[in-house]
């Protein structure tokens, strides 16, 4: 067996399209969807993250902001700026690019946006909603492998889900995912003491802990599906994500690359939530 793979660029570039439409209807009524990003300091690897946002909403029809601040920036006055955006009615949704500088409480900086601006779904509001099945913002990661399932057609009830992470951006909300759509879930991290013996139980597997080949081959049941969520290089300097992708395409029955699996899905539910927020407020 060779698993097929799922595109997540193939599958972004459908979904843009319909946020575009989607853009259309509100300029219709004098709205244009806007995004607010902030970047604080001059971290490389944020900064390409900035500018891949920043041109994915102009080539879907959303406004976009970026606000680029030096890291010496006082967290009172990245407070201050949120609050301007949280006022402003021509920006929906309001993201900042982490990670802060050490000195700036990155937590304080979240709870400071609205929740109904919370694009990122990092929120405690946004994170409770998740949790009691209320309408929010989904965190756009997990909230992209969700739509990658759905885009194969695959049913998640009854079925055993294995994710392996907890972080707050990823692993815990992709649980809860999981779980409303009547999944069993487990989740393992680096107390689990028996990866493999969890894995092999999977029908779907989600890797999320950014470390090279922690799923290998043999840890993946036959027509298993298995989507990456890691970022790392190889020996080489090549983008790799979590899963050993030679060995596990020969077992699952799909599976996601990196690159061009769930990363550019991570940007476009972004894009997705910015327009669902902006629809909420025309209401």
């Amino acid at each position: 067996m060779t698993a097929q793979i799922i595109d997540g660029n193939a599958l972004s570039k459908q979904l843009r399209t319909e946020v575009a439409t989607r853009a259309q209807a509100l300029q219709a009524q004098g709205i244009t969807p806007g995004l607010a990003v902030v970047l604080v300091g001059d971290n490389p690897a944020s900064q390409v993250y900035v500018r891949n946002k920043v041109k994915a909403c102009e080539d879907s029809g959303l406004h976009s902001v970026l606000e680029k601040y030096e890291a010496s920036m006082t967290e009172a006055d990245l407070l201050a700026r949120v609050e301007a955006l949280n006022n402003d009615p021509a920006i929906h949704g309001i993201l900042v690019q982490l990670p802060l500088p050490a000195h700036i409480d990155a937590q304080k900086v979240i709870e400071a946006i609205s929740p109904a601006k919370d694009v990122d779904g990092f929120h405690i509001a946004s994170a409770g909603a998740l949790m009691t099945g209320m309408p929010g913002f989904w965190p756009c990661t997990p909230y992209g492998c969700m739509k990658m399932l759905e885009s194969i057609g695959y049913d998640l009830r009854g079925k055993h889900a294995v994710v392996i992470g907890r972080s707050n951006i990823v692993g815990k909300p992709m649980a809860l995912m999981l779980l409303q759509k009547n999944a069993t879930v487990t989740i393992c991290h680096s107390g689990t003491k028996d990866l493999k013996a969890m894995t092999l139980q999977a029908d779907v597997i989600v890797a999320a802990v950014g470390k090279r080949n922690v799923l290998t081959a043999d840890m993946v049941k036959p027509g298993a599906v298995v989507l990456d969520v890691g970022m790392n290089r190889n020996d080489e300097g090549k983008l790799c994500g979590d899963v050993d992708f030679d060995g596990v395409k020969q077992v699952a029955s799909h599976i996601t690359p990196v690159p061009g699996g769930v990363g550019p899905m991570t940007i476009t539910m972004l894009l997705v939530n910015t327009l669902e927020a902006a629809e909420r407020a025309s209401k």
